[in-house]
């Protein structure tokens, strides 16, 4: 009698200790993509909320970044509501027989509001204070009728976290845009915005990020290998 005791004692504590720990151990990965490149890309106009779509060079772009991560399962793809983006992660998710699983507004570029389309001549000439700071302290600039970068990486993480509570365990492909892809990579690093251009993001880089018990390990930053370089 004291040896089954025993026994159902073991196989409580292995169910309620053992097991949900196992479950809380699961590695979630997330592949962070941007999108392709734009006219305003070519023309380094900031885009933001304005619906532009992929030039040629970005739907070529798109082409071997989908056929470079063809072999890599991925479960499930999620898109920012923009087209460059959500076109971007259509072309790589039509290579695994797959289609986007849902669109986050959450997941769109910054609101550039008044500052958006501007050519940079343009954002000197209307907005110099703006222009000046943006280069020089960017964490700290708030653009009229838009927002800040703090606004921007408190709902992409909150999207990102969602994201990964939904799909644990699993490869998460999420195409998105650069300002969006930074914030992200530095809330999860424990980056201070101040430091926001020392991680870049080119046209359609991959990022790769794990998370396991709610820690985040960046994998892979930035690469366009797909592209056949190392770098921009």
């Amino acid at each position: 009698m004291r040896f089954v005791k025993f026994f159902l004692a073991f196989v409580f504590a292995w169910v309620f200790v053992f097991v949900p720990a196992q479950a809380s151990a699961e590695t979630t990965t997330v592949i962070l993509v941007r999108h392709g490149e734009t006219f305003y890309n070519e023309q380094k106009r900031p885009q933001g909320f304005l619906d532009i779509k992929l030039n040629e060079n970005g739907l070529n772009q798109a082409k071997p970044l989908a056929k470079s991560l063809k072999d890599y399962p991925i479960d499930v793809f999620i898109a920012s509501p923009l087209s460059r983006a959500y076109v971007t992660t259509e072309t790589v998710a039509k290579l695994h027989g797959k289609t986007i699983a849902y669109t986050d507004e959450r997941l769109k570029e910054i609101n550039f509001g008044d500052w958006a389309g501007l050519t940079p001549d343009e954002q000197k000439e209307k907005f110099p204070e703006i222009a000046k700071a943006w280069d020089k302290t960017p964490s700290l600039v708030t653009f009229p009728n838009g927002e800040n970068l703090r606004d921007l990486q408190y709902r992409s993480r909150a999207a990102l976290e969602e994201a990964v509570a939904k799909y644990p365990g699993k490869t998460i492909f999420i195409g998105a845009h650069s300002y969006v892809n930074t914030a992200i990579i530095c809330s999860v690093l424990g980056i201070d915005l101040e430091k926001f251009w020392q991680v870049p993001q080119n046209n359609t880089c991959v990022n790769v990020l794990k998370c396991k018990d709610g820690v985040w390990t960046l994998v892979t930053m930035n690469s366009i290998a797909h592209l056949g370089k190392l770098a921009k």
